[in-house]
């Protein structure tokens, strides 16, 4: 056997004794799932943890548009499992969540996710929402008031609508189904995991794991979700919730541009957290955004 072959040979041994090299299927620690039948609306998944202090606020996690709680939070779970409670819902058409026949609307979502809340009991929590999940929260805060303790948003904003620019690219999100439906959209998306989470990232092992909960949203549903968003403007109301309040703003973000992200902390109040990172910064630092969103809660219990 030549020295080659005794390498490989060695290799093969160590991905054999290598629990985390021999699955190919590797998987984040995950809260548990739930399913619970939310009368006259669905059934919605959810993943709840439990602090053990009985006194740990609360929190409701609200994931950003195409993506799932999973996809959003994962990075983040550990860490705020260490000092709170929370459940971490699947909108509808997104992950696991419903499938209604109704036409995706963010004020439908909201009304999910405080059904949730109130079926479960867990009122008043602190909502935690990412990107899309901002409008859901500050729609669920003043739809429901009696629910909501305080709000954390994070990479979002008051509208994507105040310009000719961000009006036109709206007009173009028809495009997202049929290139998600595509045969090509498999390879495409392997490839964009890759580059996002490569060989010496500290997710690669995550990445057939990551593929997987990417192609679980019903894509008719996701696109009828962003023609939702290019309807959705909060500038007349937001400033009138009168909840405490705490916002990170991703510096280096292209999809909501910082100056956005500002305008909506402002009208809220908000104690604001910058994180130089990117709208996908729960993949591209996970470890600063996780840590983040713990001081975005903290700053909102103070």
């Amino acid at each position: 056997m030549n020295t080659v072959e005794m390498k490989r040979v060695e290799m093969k041994r160590a991905e054999m004794n290598d629990p985390e090299m021999s699955d190919p299927m590797r998987v984040p620690w995950l809260p548990p799932g739930h399913t619970l039948v939310l009368p006259g609306r669905g059934e919605v998944f959810y993943r709840r943890h439990q602090h053990p202090d009985p006194a740990a606020p609360m929190l409701l996690l609200l994931h950003g548009w195409t993506a799932s709680a999973d996809l959003q939070f994962f990075t983040a779970y550990e860490a705020l499992a260490a000092h709170f409670s929370f459940i971490a819902i699947d909108h509808r058409g997104h992950g696991r969540g419903m499938r209604p026949l109704e036409r995706f609307e963010l004020e439908d979502a909201a009304d999910d996710a405080a059904a949730l809340v109130a079926a479960l009991g867990v009122a008043p929590v602190i909502t935690v929402g990412y990107s899309m999940g901002g409008p859901i929260s500050l729609l669920l805060t003043r739809r429901h008031p009696h629910l909501v303790r305080g709000i954390v948003v994070e990479a979002t904003a008051l509208e994507w609508r105040s310009t000719w620019f961000e009006r036109f690219r709206w007009k173009l999100v028809h495009l997202v189904g049929p290139m998600l439906r595509s045969w090509a959209m498999p390879r495409t998306m392997r490839y964009g995991v890759s580059k996002l989470v490569g060989p010496s990232h500290v997710l690669e092992s995550y990445s057939p794991w990551l593929l997987g909960e990417f192609r679980r949203s019903d894509t008719f549903k996701v696109v009828e979700a962003g023609r939702a968003l290019s309807r959705y403007d909060a500038r007349p109301w937001a400033g009138s919730l009168g909840k405490p309040a705490a916002s990170m703003i991703t510096t280096r973000d292209q999809l909501v541009k910082p100056a956005k992200q500002w305008a909506l902390a402002r009208a809220l109040g908000a104690e604001v957290v910058q994180l130089d990172g990117d709208h996908i910064c729960p993949l591209t630092c996970p470890a600063e955004f996780a840590a983040v969103t713990v001081q975005l809660v903290q700053c909102v219990m103070r």
